[in-house]
């Protein structure tokens, strides 16, 4: 089922890229980056670089937004009984922190209740609510969650609480029918920025509140310039689109994480080994940071990342450190478990989906189980397990961009128990009898809706450049269209026709460190993984490559230049060829 990657060039115009270059001072490769996402006029880049928070949209021109604020707003001041309902991920547990805080800050108090992802699944239920009645709550706010929990908001008027709810997930035809719905993907919301996490909007709500409760403008920035570093780790980890607001929120909340005050903050980023006085990348957070937040809900509940956020205690706080990091070992361990027992299956080589079920597996990993066997089969993959207080099969499905995966799931909604998600990620509960009907209906509508093509994986490239055109000055530029992720991905270069200037040193018996050289200019690259292909690198073959720059702290502070190219793929060079031949194919798109 394993395919050769396509490389599929999107040949921006040279004539485009080279005054562009020119105007910004940031080197060819960032410039031929900006003109494939279409910013090739100066000032459009340099907004883009620039990422100003003036760029920021005004929370209250989201739909019931003035309503949520004057209603949270008037819990604060009568002291009303407050709950903050929130799911189990970072997104949530950042969202419950970021919210107490918020109504502690405007002189209230809340309490929070987040559910055990083993024990309760995913979204609002209706004991929590009832539990809630009978301790005196008079308003819930759910964060990042509730959008599909209408029978569950109904329940709650009819206990006399008020409910008002924030998500970002997409929304049922029939809204909950809660005092107040926030979420910019509802049909009616004009909010111009779709792509908010779930703490992005609980940010809004945070500040629509301190600004209807009287806030001045300078205070109600500098609180709100504190909330970004926790909602860039939340933004970063939930996978959402590094573009718009979110791209402001997570450039400078990333940069605020130089100076964290928070002892929770500061414990959890010393553990995950991002030193203080540096700002962490985007890659950082999501590779070193969210895991170990992400943990503690998989395998256990969400409780200790909330005390994390809201301790104030330093010792408290790298005690909850730890223990989250150990649980994110035990995560790794147990992820790899399930991992190895799916790839032993070996699948249909024409299935165009994949279910798995295993009904001894960890419930609370799936969802990452599910994502590596994306990136290996290239297919729409569901990873399930049972859930051994009620039978069902219960798990987390992860697609790849042409295969919308929650509109599958609708078109069988007659299978599942409960559902939910969105296009690239969702979560199921079904009959454990009816899995495979559900293996079964789900190929055939991947089989429907894909092609041949979309079961290629394929290197986006952003341009081809000469190996004198990569220097400091031009890793700088590229690294000025940070921060990368989903939606504003670190750019792929290539370079073609280079010589391997000889054999491939192999670290850690599975990377590889080589040389390439061309028109008497060299590149050094450090290939991750790569050992397996080393032979495809024998010296003086001819070879295309294509990398990325990326920053190297460690070799900045060894005073060694702060960037490394990383090869991510490479194909043996045939002159005659209009398409070398190797373990690579191309395909040419041009603009429009």
């Amino acid at each position: 089922m394993l395919t050769p990657s396509r490389w599929i060039f999107s040949a921006p115009d040279p004539q485009t890229a080279a005054p562009l270059a020119a105007a910004l001072g940031c080197g060819k490769p960032a410039a031929l980056a900006l003109v494939r996402r279409g910013l090739g006029d100066p000032e459009s880049a340099r907004l883009f670089m620039e990422a100003s928070p003036a760029g920021l949209n005004d929370p209250l021109a989201m739909r019931d937004m003035p309503r949520a604020a004057a209603r949270l707003a008037q819990a604060v001041r009568r002291r009303e009984k407050t709950l903050i309902y929130g799911d189990y991920d970072a997104d949530g547990a950042v969202s419950v922190a970021l919210l107490m805080k918020a109504i502690e800050m405007a002189g209230g108090a809340a309490d929070w209740h987040i559910p055990n992802r083993l024990k309760d699944g995913y979204g609002m239920r209706p004991e929590a609510i009832e539990t809630a009645a009978a301790q005196g709550v008079t308003l819930v706010v759910s964060v990042d969650t509730g959008i599909r929990a209408a029978e569950v908001v109904r329940r709650a008027s009819e206990l006399g609480i008020d409910v008002i709810v924030t998500d970002h997930h997409l929304p049922e035809a029939e809204l909950p029918p809660a005092l107040a719905v926030l979420n910019p993907n509802r049909p009616d919301c004009p909010y111009p920025e779709k792509n908010l996490c779930g703490a992005g909007v609980a940010l809004k709500l945070a500040q629509a509140l301190l600004a209807e409760l009287g806030w001045e403008p300078e205070r109600l920035r500098r609180v709100s310039e504190s909330f970004w570093k926790i909602v860039a780790i939340a933004t970063v980890a939930d996978v959402v689109p590094l573009t718009g607001e979110n791209r402001i929120i997570v450039k400078h909340g990333l940069e605020g994480l130089r100076s964290v005050r928070s002892p929770g903050l500061r414990a959890l980023l010393d553990v995950a080994g991002c030193p203080s006085g540096a700002a962490p990348s985007a890659r950082q957070v999501a590779f070193q940071v969210a895991p170990r937040i992400n943990a503690a809900g998989r395998m256990d509940t969400a409780q200790a990342v909330i005390e994390l956020f809201l301790t104030s205690d330093a010792g408290r706080a790298r005690d909850l450190a730890r223990q989250l990091s150990d649980q994110n070992t035990e995560r790794q361990q147990v992820e790899a478990g399930i991992r190895e027992a799916c790839e032993r299956e070996a699948p249909d080589e024409s299935a165009a989906a994949l279910v798995y079920y295993g009904e001894a597996w960890h419930r609370g990993v799936l969802g990452i189980v599910a994502s590596r066997l994306v990136e290996r089969f290239h297919r729409p993959v569901f990873v399930l397990g049972r859930n051994p207080e009620d039978g069902l099969a219960q798990g987390s499905g992860r697609s790849m961009p042409a295969f919308h995966l929650l509109d599958a799931l609708e078109s069988m909604r007659d299978l599942f128990v409960r559902f939910g998600g969105h296009r690239h990620a969702a979560g199921v509960t079904l009959e454990a009898a009816r899995v495979p009907e559900f293996r079964e209906r789900l190929n055939a509508c991947a089989a429907a809706r894909l092609g041949p093509a979309d079961f290629v994986p394929s290197i986006e490239i952003d341009g081809t450049v000469e190996l004198r055109d990569i220097d400091e000055a031009a890793a700088a530029g590229v690294f000025a269209l940070a921060p990368f992720g989903h939606g504003n991905p670190n750019p792929i270069f290539a370079a073609l026709n280079v010589e391997v200037a000889g054999p491939p040193v192999v670290w850690n018996e599975k990377h590889l460190k080589v040389i390439v050289r061309r028109n008497g200019r060299t590149l050094a690259l450090k290939a991750w993984n790569f050992a397996d292909r080393a032979a495809e690198l024998p010296p003086s073959a001819r070879v295309d490559v294509a990398f990325q720059l990326e920053e190297d702290a460690n070799s900045a502070a060894r005073g060694y230049p702060g960037w490394a190219a990383i090869l991510r793929d490479v194909r043996r060079r045939r002159e005659s060829a209009a398409y070398p031949t190797g373990t690579s194919t191309w395909v040419i798109k041009t603009p429009g």
